[in-house]
């Protein structure tokens, strides 16, 4: 089968997605960028041929005629039991680098206590992935924000005189560094067989040989990537030819295009820039405006605030939101937010009511960039990792209605992938050019049609 793939190398996250020749959506990917572009690009790319083979046996399982219902809870078993094999992959090299850590010499009148606390630590961490508490909450997609939760939780609960809490977070922020930028077992071979072990029980043991066949059929499927294009914040950083790169207004401008046809406007969001752009009824750019010269008000702003609270980026949203009163924001400068945030809570101001201040300041500044691009249309699409936080979706709501009057928006519960939905669109349409030029000179090269 023939693949095509976009890659959206962002300063923050990278996204990939991969298309059939029909332009249907195969597989996704998402990984933290970091510092390592090129490892980024890899892992985004491997998870979205990952999606692709779930695709696959969505499709193959749809074939059995018998257990439908069964078929559909077999297959979210499987994804789920192959997604706690990969985060425990991850778990288990964050322990033991915790651990080696806690053998170095500065730390040797402590040692003993400090392995203890981090043992305990790292085992309630695996049993909690091993055993989910019930009603636990959306999860973010990230394995850091995933264990920087859970640690900094654990590590309050354990933390004491001799082995204080920063002193275990200062481990947690050294090591997790080391364990995204190292491969791991993330293929689909490495992890299917142990997820269909832990998914073949009594209650679908009639269906057993069906679902490991339909499992075998789907991996045996050849996936040929035939063409990629890269856009995004880190996209000159891409082994890919120039020919093969976007920009990101392009892909963003598409991508929204594709996933709601009657986009006028997009808002992205993205972890360095924000950009308001108009888009005519084929997706294509006719007009922009982005933010210059530093990241305030975006996700690398968001993460800096949550660093400061312990938090995961996506507890932040939902604090805001339990806010009863807005704190005016005086800057979204990362390099000051540390110090207005330390300052705020030091005159007793909520956490909540800071964040929701916060929020609104961050779509002000996305409003005059919309407003300098051409205003906000009918049908209007906000993308990126920002729009699936409900804060900021909600001042967004009510910022667009107070300037502009009610407005279709348009968010995908996929939105950061815009810009690799675009990207692999220009690719599949790259491919279609090259074959139509190809058959163009072949049919030049005999005198034409008869």
């Amino acid at each position: 089968m023939n693949v095509f793939c976009g890659i959206d190398l962002g300063s923050t996250t990278t996204k990939a997605v991969l298309l059939d020749e029909r332009g249907d959506i195969l597989g996704r990917g998402i990984t933290n960028s970091r510092s390592n572009y090129f490892l980024a690009a890899e892992i985004a790319r491997e998870e979205a041929f990952i999606g692709a083979r779930f695709t696959l046996i969505d499709r193959e399982l749809s074939r059995l005629s018998e257990g439908e219902k069964q078929s559909v809870g077999f297959r979210k078993r499987l994804l789920t039991q192959f997604r706690k094999q990969q985060i425990l992959s991850q778990l288990h090299s964050l322990r033991d680098k915790s651990l080696e850590e806690a053998e170095s010499d500065r730390y040797q009148e402590i040692r003993k206590v400090l392995h203890q606390k981090l043992s305990h630590i790292f085992v309630t961490m695996e049993e909690g992935i091993r055993r989910p508490r019930l009603n636990a909450g959306k999860k973010s997609d990230f394995f850091r924000d995933q264990a920087s939760s859970e640690y900094s939780r654990l590590a309050e609960s354990v933390a004491e005189e001799s082995i204080p809490f920063e002193l275990l977070m200062s481990i947690f922020d050294k090591v997790i560094i080391l364990v995204e930028n190292q491969r791991m077992d993330l293929t689909f071979e490495g992890n299917i067989r142990t997820a269909l072990s832990a998914c073949i029980d009594g209650d679908n043991a009639g269906l057993a040989d069906s679902y490991e066949q339909a499992v075998a059929r789907a991996a045996a499927i050849p996936l040929t990537e035939v063409r990629a294009i890269g856009t995004g914040y880190g996209r000159q950083r891409l082994p890919f030819p120039k020919d093969m790169i976007r920009s990101e207004i392009l892909c963003h401008g598409l991508g929204a295009n594709i996933s709601f046809p009657g986009t006028a406007t997009v808002l992205d969001i993205g972890g360095q820039d924000t950009k308001a752009i108009q888009v005519d009824a084929r997706g294509i750019v006719t007009s922009f405006q982005m933010n210059d010269r530093c990241a305030a008000g975006c996700g690398r702003y968001l993460g800096y605030i949550a660093d400061e609270m312990n938090l995961g980026v996506h507890e932040l949203g939902p604090m805001a939101m339990t806010s009863t009163r807005h704190v005016k924001i005086n800057s979204t400068c990362t390099v000051f937010a540390g110090a207005e945030l330390r300052d705020r809570l030091t005159m007793g101001q909520r956490r909540e009511d800071i964040l929701a201040g916060l929020h609104r300041a961050i779509i002000l500044r996305a409003m005059a960039l919309l407003a300098r691009s051409g205003g906000v249309s009918n049908e209007f699409t906000f993308t990126g990792g920002v729009a699936n936080n409900q804060a900021a979706v909600a001042a967004l709501r009510k910022l667009v209605a107070e300037n502009y009057g009610e407005r279709k928006l348009n968010i995908s519960p996929d939105s950061i992938y815009t810009g690799a939905l675009g990207a692999a669109h220009f690719a599949l349409r790259a491919e279609s050019e090259s074959r139509e030029e190809g058959a163009s000179r072949v049919e030049s090269a005999f005198g034409g049609s008869p």
